[in-house]
């Protein structure tokens, strides 16, 4: 094994999740998800010598939303709805956080509610959805969200704050 070999699987190897994660909102299909991680990663191993150190993460993210947006280009088709029935995090488990077992009701309301919340993140314009991903579920901070996307980070943050806004007013009183 090549010294590139392993300092790739060291640094870059152990971000798939995220960069999966990433793709899979982005183009609200799990299996053009997974075609464009793997074309990410073969771009990322082949342009691993111009990685200039410090965290992979951001370095490899804006490989992933640059395939992304080369995907949507090559491919300008109709928004498909996701079955949210077949998403395995949609499910609850029997005991919550507090180690508390709940009651059929309650796992029927926090499914629901985790649906009407994965819809509406899936339904906000793709400029506002990609930063909402990265800093509340991949928890990037705003510096490496403005690297990856290659935008200010006064435009993230006030990206972010309109993501956010229109999540409440799409959400509104469901809790």
């Amino acid at each position: 094994m090549t010294d590139k070999n392993r300092r790739f699987e060291t640094e870059v190897l152990p971000h798939l999740d995220a960069a999966y994660n990433l793709a899979r909102w982005l183009l609200r299909d799990e299996h053009a998800a997974e075609d464009v991680v793997q074309d990410a990663y073969i771009r990322a191993f082949q342009y691993f010598d111009s990685f200039r150190g410090g965290d992979a993460r951001p370095w490899l993210l804006g490989i992933v939303r640059n395939a992304c947006y080369t995907r949507f280009q090559q491919k300008t088709r109709t928004p498909q709805t996701a079955n949210l029935d077949d998403d395995p995090e949609m499910y609850v488990p029997m005991v919550d956080a507090r180690g508390q077992v709940q009651t059929p009701e309650t796992m029927l309301d926090q499914k629901q509610l985790g649906a009407q919340i994965s819809a509406a993140i899936a339904g906000l314009p793709m400029a506002f959805r990609e930063v909402l991903i990265l800093r509340e579920i991949e928890e990037m901070s705003y510096d490496d969200i403005a690297s990856i996307m290659q935008i200010p980070t006064g435009t993230v943050m006030s990206r972010l704050s309109r993501a956010r806004a229109m999540l409440k007013e799409q959400l509104g009183d469901c809790r």
